[in-house]
Order: C-alpha cells, then structure tokens, then sequence
C-alpha cells in the first residue's frame, strides 16, 4: 500500500465489496488492479488468485474501468518470501 501511495497511485486498502474484502485495488489510468496477498505455510498454495475469482472481486469495477487485472500473491511464512505470482486480465 505504502509503496503504491508514495508513488502517486490512487489505491485502496481493504477495498469492500458485498461478498468480502480486496486486500488492495490500485488504479492507474483506466485501469483496475484487484490484489489479493496470501501468507502460506511453505509452499505455493495457489489461492489467492483463486479467492478472487470465487468473490467475483472484479464485479465492482466492470463498467467503470476499460481494464482488470486480478494479481494473487502468495508469502512464504518459513522463507520470508514471494513464492508464487500470478496474475490474469478480465
């Protein structure tokens, strides 16, 4: 969030819709970018990209955004790391 801020972008932490919370929507230009941040155990688990096609996240932007990009994240607690990244356009 503090990055994305402090580099002039208009963002939203904690972005609520009626199923649930995006963890970050940043919009730059006509563009939305739905972020979910998972933290897993060890490995990649996959998820978060996955939680926010299951909430629909991107609903609330359709109509008044040209494009979406939901962006899942996954931290490793034992490495202390990203370990998976993914990211697809609606």
């Amino acid at each position: 969030y503090a990055l994305f801020t402090g580099s002039g972008l208009n963002t939203k932490a904690e972005d609520t819709t009626n199923i649930g919370k995006i963890d970050l929507t940043v919009f730059y230009q006509d563009r939305a970018y739905i972020v979910e941040f998972k933290v897993v155990e060890k490995e990649a688990e996959e998820k978060a990209l996955n939680q926010i096609k299951e909430k629909k996240y991107y609903e609330k932007y359709i109509g008044s955004c040209k494009e979406i990009y939901l962006v899942g994240i996954e931290f490793s607690k034992e490495k202390r790391n990203i370990v998976y990244f993914e990211y697809e356009k609606v």
